[in-house]
């Protein structure tokens, strides 16, 4: 891995509760692109970020599950997490949560600013040029609405793929349209949330390479489960496990033992 920084970075991953509960393979990928890149990563006790109640509007929730997690952090440089949606709960929504109150306020104010999403942080803060990785194949990509619009996450993953040995990059129609999932969108809307993720589906089968990657596993999930409904070969993948060469687990949504595929 390439890099214009090194030494002791102390990082704190913000691991995310889909990742802690559907693909730690996630957040172990994560923990070696960082540690390759020079940092001392380590992964504090912590919860959710508060982002589910924050969107249904659950403020008295969402501010209590912000100041542990503002506690669980503080201290370390840099807090890094492989979702471009709880990043940006923290990054742009903590501040507004305690906009009121002058003494939490600060404290929110100094955590977001030293949050970052996973790609953004290793290529806008560390200076990562590349990685040291391998993959076999052709893969699209789908920008992640929280990631692209509050956090501008777009060139930085496609600088890091491109440096991917053997990965073929095909861009896929509206990489950077909603796949409907949302969060509890999904659920509130699911007749809209369908027909998006068809869409996207589509989009993703007209490229016809068949791995999709993206860098929040909620999409992902979303998106793995339209494909196997709809009988799409298309293996999905976290891009943290592209880039960190950890790609033995198998795709996201594939049936195990005593399991159905992901509805």
């Amino acid at each position: 891995m390439t890099h214009s920084k090194s030494g002791n970075t102390r990082v704190a991953l913000f691991v995310t509760c889909l990742v802690d509960l559907m693909r730690p393979s996630v957040g172990f990928a994560a923990v070696k692109l960082l540690e390759e890149a020079g940092c001392s990563v380590e992964v504090p006790v912590q919860t959710c970020c508060g982002q589910p109640a924050f969107n249904s509007g659950d403020r008295a929730t969402a501010r209590a599950l912000a100041e542990r997690m503002i506690e669980s952090f503080r201290g370390y440089d840099y807090v890094v997490a492989p979702s471009g949606s709880c990043a940006g709960t923290i990054r742009k929504h903590y501040p507004e949560m305690f906009d009121d109150d002058p003494n939490w306020l600060p404290r929110a104010n100094d955590l977001a600013a030293r949050t970052h999403e996973l790609t953004s942080f290793l290529v806008d803060v560390l200076g990562i040029t590349r990685v040291e990785a391998a993959f076999d194949g052709a893969v699209t990509y789908h920008d992640s609405c929280s990631g692209l619009r509050e956090l501008g996450v777009k060139s930085q993953p496609r600088r890091l793929l491109a440096s991917v040995e053997g990965l073929n990059l095909v861009e896929m129609n509206d990489s950077d349209v909603c796949c409907g999932f949302g969060g509890t969108f999904a659920v509130k809307y699911s007749d809209i949330s369908g027909a998006i993720v068809e869409e996207k589906a589509k989009n993703v089968a007209a490229t016809s390479a068949p791995t999709l990657v993206a860098g929040d596993l909620g999409c992902l999930l979303n998106m793995a489960g339209k494909l196997s409904r709809d009988g799409r070969p298309v293996a999905v993948r976290h891009v943290a496990e592209v880039l960190a060469g950890m790609t033995d687990e198998p795709p996201i949504g594939t049936p195990r033992a005593g399991q159905g595929a992901l509805r």
